[in-house]
C-alpha cells in the first residue's frame, strides 16, 4: 500500500526530547516501512528518518500561530500537488487548527485523519455545525472518551497510541521516588503531583517542558518556589534515554491531570517501564489504566478545579492503598498486550481498507462544488 503520513509542523521526527504525536507517527511510519508498505512522510527539515520524505520547513515550535497555519497550508497544497502518488493520506491533525478541514473537497485520494488532542474546544461544533460536509470526513480517535464532545462525526475506529514496548526497559526493583513527566500548564497538575509527593514524604522529580510563554508563566507563579533540590527537584526536558531511565526506577508515576486527556502517551510509557501510574478517572484513563492492578484511579470533578484538596487527597490515599499491591510485571503485560506500535498499526491498517473500500461513497460528500453552493445559499 502507497500511504503518505502527514505529520504536524511543530516537532522534528522523532522528537529530541519533547513530542508525543511526533513519537506516535514516527513508531507508525517505521513499522509500516517494515512491513513493506511504501511511505511517504509530510514533515520538517529536521526530521531524521530514514525514508521518503517531504519537507516543508524547519520545527515550528514557539513560533507565532500566524505563522504555523500558514505553513499547514502550504503543507496540505504540497499534499494536494502529490496526492497521485497515493492510495491513503494520513493526517496527523490538532482540531484546534481546523485549516486542513477547509481543503477536504479538493482530494481525489482516499484520505483520513487522526486527531490529536481534546475535542471539547470551544466553536468546534459550530465549525461542523456552519460545515455539514465535515461530518462525513473520516476520522479516527485514539480513545473512546475523545469522541464525546463531537457527537455525530464520522469516527471510523478508535486505534490507541501504540509504543516500541522493546525500547522501555522493565525494573521490578523499585526506588522509593515518584516521576512527573509532560509539559508545564493547569491541564497537566504538576502544582498537584508536588502537593501529592509531600503528603506522602516522597522525593519527587519532575521531567518538564517550559519553553512556550504559558509555560514558563506556570512554573514561576506555581513551581519555581517549591524547588528545593533535595525533595522536589526539577530536571526539566530530557532525551529519550533520560527519560525512561527515570520512568523505570520510579516506584509510581503520579499524573494529576486536570483537563479530558484524549489519550495521554506517558501513561503507556511509564507502564512498559513496570511504573504504575495514579491519575484522575478524566479522559482517555479509564481505559488505559486498570485499577488497582497497573496503577490508580480516582474520582474527579466534572470541571476541573486548581489545587482541588480532594482530588489531591483521592490521590494520597490511593498511593497508600495500592502501591504495596501492584506487581510491575502486570503494568509491563497490559502494555504488551494493549498498547504496542505493532497493535496500533494493525488497527490503522484495517481503518485504511476501510476508508478504501468505502471511498466512492465518501466522495460524494466532499464535491466542492455542492459545498460552494451550499455556503452560498444557506444562512449562516
Amino acid at each position: 500500500m502507497r500511504v503518505a503520513q502527514v505529520a504536524p509542523l511543530i516537532y522534528d521526527i522523532p522528537p529530541e526530547k519533547y513530542g508525543g504525536v511526533e513519537l506516535v507517527v514516527y513508531n507508525l511510519t517505521e513499522e509500516l516501512k517494515k512491513r513493506g508498505h511504501e511511505i511517504t512522510l509530510f514533515t520538517t527539515k529536521g526530521s531524521k528518518i530514514e525514508i521518503k520524505k517531504y519537507e516543508i520547513t524547519e520545527k515550528l515550535v514557539g513560533k507565532d500561530q500566524k505563522i504555523i497555519k500558514k505553513y499547514e497550508f502550504i503543507e496540505a497544497i504540497e499534499v494536494l500537488k502529490k496526492e497521485q502518488e497515493f492510495d491513503i493520506i494520513h493526517i496527523h491533525y490538532y482540531p484546534f487548527s481546523p485549516n486542513w478541514l477547509f481543503t477536504v473537497g479538493l482530494f481525489e485520494t482516499p484520505f483520513v485523519f487522526t486527531i490529536h488532542s481534546k475535542l471539547d474546544i470551544p466553536g468546534l461544533k459550530k465549525i461542523f455545525k456552519m460545515f455539514p460536509h465535515l461530518y462525513r470526513v473520516p476520522l479516527i480517535s485514539i480513545s473512546n472518551a475523545q469522541r464525546k464532545p463531537l457527537p455525530g462525526a464520522n469516527f471510523i475506529a478508535t486505534v490507541y497510541n501504540g509504543i516500541d514496548v522493546y525500547k522501555y526497559p522493565f525494573e521490578k526493583n523499585k526506588e522509593d521516588f515518584l516521576v512527573f513527566l509532560g509539559r508545564l500548564g493547569f491541564e497537566k497538575g504538576l502544582a498537584e503531583a508536588i502537593k501529592i509527593s509531600k503528603k506522602l514524604g516522597k522525593r519527587l522529580y519532575i521531567l518538564a517542558k517550559c519553553s512556550d510563554p504559558h509555560e514558563v508563566e506556570y512554573f514561576h507563579k506555581y513551581i519555581r518556589d517549591e524547588i528545593d533540590g533535595k525533595n522536589i527537584i526539577y530536571v526539566g526536558e530530557v532525551d529519550f534515554s533520560e527519560k525512561v531511565e527515570y520512568l523505570k526506577k520510579a516506584c509510581a508515576f503520579i499524573f494529576p491531570i486536570q483537563w479530558n486527556e484524549p489519550f495521554g502517551l506517558v501513561i503507556i510509557e511509564a507502564m512498559a517501564c513496570g511504573t504504575p501510574v495514579f491519575a484522575p478517572k478524566r479522559g482517555a484513563a479509564p481505559e488505559i489504566i486498570v485499577n488497582g492492578k497497573t496503577g490508580a484511579l480516582v474520582p474527579a470533578r466534572k470541571i476541573p478545579k486548581f489545587m482541588d484538596e480532594n482530588l489531591i487527597e483521592n490521590l494520597v490515599k490511593a498511593f497508600k492503598k495500592y502501591i504495596d499491591k501492584i506487581n510491575p510485571e502486570d503494568c509491563r503485560k497490559h502494555v504488551e498486550n494493549n498498547f504496542t506500535h505493532t497493535i496500533m498499526t494493525n488497527n490503522y491498517l484495517k481503518a485504511y481498507q476501510i476508508i478504501i473500500d468505502k471511498w466512492k461513497e465518501l466522495k460524494l460528500s466532499f464535491d466542492p462544488v455542492k459545498i460552494e453552493n451550499y455556503l452560498f445559499t444557506s444562512k449562516l
